[in-house]
């Protein structure tokens, strides 16, 4: 492209440096702020170089809105249509042709290319746009580049482009790339802060806003909102209540292409309008005519769960980076406004960034892909962020039991034709299993709808959606369907006219999913444990059994957003090797005793029940045990004698250490068939269990020659010199005697037990009430007693209260009454 004349945008100044830094590192970091013209000048500018001739130049996207505007921004600075020197592909759009020397793609297109062809042959630089975003495509398609770039591809040229980066941390990774940056260009913003009531619907207070800038501001509007629910009740307030001159457009993943093109569009002449976007609208793509930005300060995130294996939306709030790029938009063409929904001291609790999605994400994909590239191990190659372990692990069980990954991690011939299929995994096993019955389009038509926003309608019911997908009319509807015969014929299988229901078909995604009615009407409990509801007035709600596609909320009870009905006959026949037949005992905590039944299980559901009567003997003996693991000793009958033993020997650990056995809750839990097994009679219920089986299962674990000393160390009882016999109470802390004071009279050394330990006496008035703590006697009576003597003389005037008590004589009486 000699002689071609780019518009003077602010990374212009920097583009001969981004030629010069490709040419002799072959990798390179350029940073530029939103408007610079990143995405469109620098790949033009790099045709120029030699090395381009010798392929093409893919630039990587994250969204499709995205990827269409980049494509047909730089084919219109080249005087063409997109699919000439400039084209794109995604999943359901494709403009390329044999001219194409710049290729824009998106959605694990670049992933699936390095993968099929690991030398990326015929292309000679892959550029990954808005990389801040740090989309999950964005980091393994990065990931596998510069594997292939160190291994086959040496000559193959790697750009990262951001907005907002840690560059210096991107070179790093690239091997110290060189960081060349752009300063941009933009007017000044004003930041403006009017906080959302509390309890206020977030449509409500962006409406009231949208009406207010509008009659105060001139020119368009852009409106940030977390999602598509919100962005339509947000519209449903603003129609007919605001100026004549004024459209409303939405923005969000879901619309087909022509209607993002549409909201992206300038004005029409005389006419302004207010674009209502999800984070689609952060960065990539500029909306002329903007001069006012409102922000919710919201975001719908996803978030995978790798202990139920679900991901799940949740609507969180913007980061700083994405408040600042939001805010930006408002200053690309004129002084602008922005208007934060909430209070400015609150922007500094913001986190600072978005999560990387890589950190967040079902990894089964991932872990896919590499596998297929020939690595086992994601560590092993080269990420920003190393993948979470418990998200591997998930994943790569996932794809065992989905019969993609053989036991070494290596893809299998299941898993070669699901990763063919280029859908989320579940939906890949589904499709590829359904083509094995001559299902395969049924399949892919069901995958389609799942996997797009917005076809078919929003019913929670499947087949519905899918009833409706078939006779849709439009643009996206009808590239969606061309997508899924694609798909049908990639899975092969031969074709059968029989017409499978959505739930037959699923439940070869999500066999963990399967939902069986409980308790009240639209309740459900799957066989991975958790729960769902469906509101009553939802057909759905009667059914017997679901196979549930998606969940939203983190309650037990999750609200169930994409289902469909399953008969009995067909999840038992497609999932019977699942299923098993099981005797059951269990402890019933109400009635401390054991119950039996015979159940037939999928997972965490109970298919058919049956009571059996209550075990015996040894298995009685055995669920016993277990029973007390589960629940702890608390379930066990102690009594006082029982406590009084195991608290003397707990002492005797503490103080002696071995041979006297520990006490503690863990060590009686790890050592139950050590000491309470073999004291068990084979009796189902712990009402049978008598105390003395515990205690003498307690002094089992007493070496034999050392039972005897037991009473020895550690005596139950003490002798007073009164001639009372006087329990010890054996604490943690050590043994301890509760004793009146009259009692010990005469007494001139301190009371011992094992070999020397002396007692913690708690002296006690005639009345049992406490007088004087001590370990030390002979002291106490030298020291303190004369005003304890002097208190206590006042108090209990019948009781003796010598001088002299270690020469006094001892006794459990008051004085003697006068004759």
């Amino acid at each position: 492209m000699k002689g071609l004349k780019l518009p003077d945008l602010p990374v212009t100044e920097v583009l001969p440096a981004l030629i010069i830094a490709l040419e002799t590192h072959g990798k390179a970091v350029l940073v530029a702020p939103p408007g610079a013209g990143k995405t469109t000048l620098a790949p033009l500018a790099l045709l120029e170089s030699e090395w381009a001739s010798r392929g093409r130049i893919v630039l990587l996207e994250p969204r499709r809105l995205a990827a269409r505007a980049a494509a047909r921004r730089m084919a219109a600075l080249l005087g063409e249509e997109p699919g000439e020197t400039v084209g794109y592909a995604m999943r359901m759009e494709r403009k390329v042709s044999a001219r194409t020397r710049i290729l824009v793609v998106t959605e694990g297109v670049l992933a699936r290319m390095i993968v099929e062809d690991p030398e990326l042959s015929g292309i000679a630089a892959v550029l990954f746009d808005e990389f801040h975003e740090r989309s999950l495509d964005g980091d393994v398609a990065l990931a596998l580049a510069l594997d292939a770039q160190a291994a086959l591809r040496p000559d193959l040229r790697l750009l990262v482009m951001s907005a907002t980066l840690d560059g210096a941390r991107v070179a790093a990774l690239l091997g110290d790339a060189p960081v060349i940056e752009s300063e941009g260009r933009s007017f000044p913003i004003e930041i403006r802060y009017a906080e959302r009531p509390a309890g206020e619907a977030v449509e409500d207070t962006m409406a009231r806003a949208v009406r207010a800038v509008l009659a105060e501001e001139e020119g368009s509007v852009l409106a940030f909102l977390p999602g598509q629910r919100e962005i339509e009740r947000t519209a449903e307030r603003l129609v007919g209540r605001l100026p004549g001159d004024v459209d409303i457009t939405p923005l969000y993943g879901g619309l087909d292409g022509r209607a993002q093109d549409a909201a992206i569009r300038p004005p029409a002449e005389g006419r302004r309008k207010v674009v209502l976007a999800t984070a689609i609208a952060e960065t990539s793509v500029t909306i002329d005519g903007v001069r006012v930005v409102i922000d919710s300060g919201l975001s719908r995130l996803p978030k995978f769960e790798p202990s139920t294996g679900l991901t799940r939306l949740e609507t969180v709030r913007v980061s700083r980076a994405s408040a600042d790029q939001r805010a930006g938009r408002a200053g690309r063409t004129a002084p602008g406004i922005a208007l934060r929904l909430w209070r400015a001291e609150q922007t500094a609790a913001l986190p600072a960034f978005t999560p990387p999605e890589i950190l967040e994400a079902d990894l089964s994909g991932l872990l896919l892909d590499c596998a297929a590239f020939g690595v086992s191990d994601p560590a092993s190659l080269s990420f920003l962020d190393a993948p979470p372990s418990p998200a591997i692990a998930e994943a790569r069980s996932l794809l065992k039991r989905l019969g993609a990954l053989d036991d070494n991690g290596r893809l299998t011939l299941s898993g070669e034709a699901m990763r063919k299929l280029a859908l989320p995994v579940r939906l890949a096993h589904m499709v590829a299993r359904a083509a094995e019955d001559g299902h395969a389009l049924a399949a892919a038509e069901l995958a389609v709808v799942l996997s797009e926003r917005g076809l078919g309608g929003r019913s929670v019911d499947l087949d519905d959606r899918l009833h409706r997908f078939r006779r849709e009319r439009g643009g996206r509807a009808e590239q969606a369907r061309q997508l899924a015969a694609r798909l049908a014929k990639t899975a092969g299988g031969a074709r059968s006219a029989e017409a499978l229901q959505a739930g037959t078909l699923l439940i070869h995604a999500w066999p963990d999913r399967v939902a069986k009615a409980r308790g009240a009407h639209g309740h459900f409990v799957m066989a991975n444990g958790r729960g769902g509801v469906l509101a009553p007035e939802e057909r759905l709600a009667g059914a017997n059994y679901l196979v549930v596609a998606d969940l939203q909320g983190r309650a037990q009870n999750a609200r169930i957003a994409q289902a469909a009905a399953i008969d009995e006959d067909e999840m038992i026949a497609a999932l019977g090797h699942h299923i098993e037949d099981l005797t059951e005992t269990r402890f019933d905590r109400a009635s401390g005793s054991l119950r039996q039944r015979r159940v037939r299980r999928l997972g965490a559901l109970i298919l058919v029940e049956q009571g059996l009567p209550p075990p015996s003997g040894d298995e009685a003996d055995r669920a016993m045990v277990e029973a007390v693991r589960a629940n702890g000793l608390a379930l066990l009958p102690w009594d006082r004698e029982t406590n009084s033993l195991r608290g003397k020997l707990a002492w005797l650990h503490t103080a002696k250490g071995d041979p006297w056995p520990d006490m503690s809750d863990e060590a009686l839990l790890e050592r139950l068939d050590d000491w309470l097994l073999p004291f068990l009679t084979g009796e189902a219920s712990l009402a049978k269990l008598a105390p003395h089986s515990l205690r003498e299962g307690l002094t089992s674990l007493v070496p034999h020659e050392f039972q005897r000393r037991v009473g020895q160390m550690a005596p139950s009882h003490y002798d007073a010199p009164s001639g009372s016999r006087v329990p010890i109470r054996y604490e943690a802390e050590g043994p301890v005697l509760a004793i009146r004071v009259q009692e010990l009279f005469g007494l001139t050394h301190h009371p011992t037990v094992a070999d020397g330990i002396p007692l913690k006496l708690e002296l006690l008035s005639p009345a049992h009430r406490p007088i004087q703590t001590t370990r030390d006697l002979p002291g106490f009576w030298s020291g303190s007693w004369a005003d304890v003597r002097a208190d206590m003389r006042g108090r209990y005037p019948k009781h003796i209260w010598p001088e002299d008590p270690a020469n006094a004589t001892a006794t459990h009486r008051a004085k003697p009454r006068k004759k």
